[in-house]
């Protein structure tokens, strides 16, 4: 089965479905799965979509709602709806994908909701509005199968069963003793294949990964990666145990985290929403690029410094340009490479040594081989073996400088407290422009007049 993608044929099949009556269009929808829906989604109007969700069950609508993608802004959708059908809804969410959705509304649309709803669910829903979105408290669902370490094994597949009836899916069982303190996970393989006279204090294992509610979801995911786990506790200063974290929300949390570091890297805010409008577009960026437009003026600097030489040896102005671009380029690769070690890894120092190094031994290499290159072709082309030296060294000793600072400014500002990803690529840009041109027109200087 390959993955969904939008079509024009499928849009219009919709659209068409809706204006031909409801009978017609629960056969269209019914055609497809509810992810693909929310995908659609991305192409109705908004009456379009409030048609649809009042139209199909709660169940399904809620399903549909979940999936769709936050820049589709579902919450809004949601609030549209009249109070019964949305109340329908939100009590058929997961308490982790409810509050994901109801916080990103405005205060009074969220006590609208809220009020509506039966007391335990709202008072669910209140508690976890109280974490941060980005920590484990924040994508943490309090649903889960948990057990009492006294238990027998038939004791505990009669609570499992008794628990599972409200829950659409569960991979791991939870142990806690009668204080409700985590005591460590069991799998429910493991307490099949057990004596039938065996206790669930036998089966536990006690030493299970957990988290604390205001661990950071990137940390979070970290963790389920290392340990390929489907779910990890999340648990108070008390040990005591107050929900976990699955391995689908993860799954969107590294997706964010992905775009995040790659919007930052290329000097967008993360703020900037994929499908936002021009505006937002400008608001965003403009403020990176007048900071970017500084650091030009001081890479203009040293050329007007080195004016003189430029008009006595023409040719320099065209490969002045080579440097500087192939020493962004690999600071660029360098620094991607190296953000992204950091956003996986807490290097220790050792480790940090080791990054630069190796990015100072590929700049060194790949500079020789590219200075090489270039050599030959001054050579040739201009006749100019001397020419051919200088932009050897130049090339050489840019990438060389893209390899140290692409991988230690990023290092240097996550020790001071700063997210790397975010100011890394105008420093590096503006010392492989200042360095690149500095190199071959003072080499030129001293060794061609």
């Amino acid at each position: 089965m390959q993955s969904f993608e939008i079509d024009k044929s499928d849009v219009l099949k919709v659209k068409n479905a809706i204006l031909a009556g409801d009978e017609v269009l629960m056969e269209v929808l019914a055609e497809y799965h509810a992810s693909e829906i929310a995908i659609l989604f991305e192409r109705l109007d908004k009456s379009e979509q409030q048609h649809i969700i009042n139209l199909l069950p709660a169940e399904t609508a809620s399903e549909i709602i979940s999936e769709m993608d936050e820049e589709s802004h579902p919450e809004d959708l949601l609030f549209q709806l009249h109070p019964d059908k949305r109340t329908e809804i939100v009590e058929e969410l997961d308490y982790d994908d409810a509050t994901d959705i109801i916080s990103q509304l405005e205060d009074h649309e969220q006590k609208e909701i809220l009020e509506d709803l039966e007391d335990d669910h709202a008072s669910e829903i209140r508690n976890l509005l109280t974490y941060d979105e980005k920590t484990a408290g924040g994508l943490m669902n309090t649903e889960l199968i948990c057990v009492n370490i006294n238990l027998t094994k038939k004791d505990a597949i009669d609570e499992i069963i008794r628990q599972s009836e409200e829950m659409e899916e569960f991979y791991t069982i939870y142990v806690v003793d009668d204080e409700a303190i985590f005591k460590g996970i069991v799998s429910l393989k493991d307490i099949i294949k057990a004596k039938h006279n065996a206790q669930i204090t036998e089966l536990v294992k006690v030493d299970a990964v957990y988290v604390h509610p205001d661990t950071d979801q990137e940390e979070v995911a970290n963790l389920i990666s290392q340990y390929n786990l489907t779910s990890i506790p999340v648990i108070d200063d008390h040990q005591k145990l107050l929900g976990r974290v699955t391995f689908d929300d993860v799954i969107d949390v590294m997706e964010a985290e992905s775009t995040e570091d790659i919007l930052k890297i290329s000097g967008v805010s993360e703020d900037e929403e994929l499908s936002g409008n021009w505006v937002e577009a400008v608001k965003s960026r403009l403020p990176w690029l007048i900071i970017n437009l500084g650091t030009a003026f001081l890479a203009s600097s040293v050329v007007r410094y080195f004016d003189p030489t430029i008009k006595l040896i023409p040719s320099l102005a065209a490969y002045m340009t080579i440097i500087a671009g192939m020493g962004g380029n690999a600071a660029t690769q360098a620094l991607a490479v190296t953000v992204r070690r950091i956003s996986l890894y807490d290097l220790t120092d050792k480790q940090a040594y080791r990054t630069v190094l190796k990015e100072f031994t590929v700049g060194l290499i790949n500079g020789a081989a590219n200075g090489l290159i270039v050599f030959i072709f001054a050579f040739f082309f201009d006749g100019n073996p001397m020419l051919g030296l200088v932009i050897f060294l130049a090339m050489t000793g840019n990438l060389i400088i893209a390899g140290i600072t692409g991988a230690g400014i990023p290092l240097i500002l996550k020790r001071v407290g700063i997210d790397p990803a975010i100011a890394s690529s105008i420093i590096i840009t503006t010392f492989t422009d200042v360095f690149g041109f500095l190199l071959i027109l003072g080499l030129a200087s001293k060794l061609l007049l």
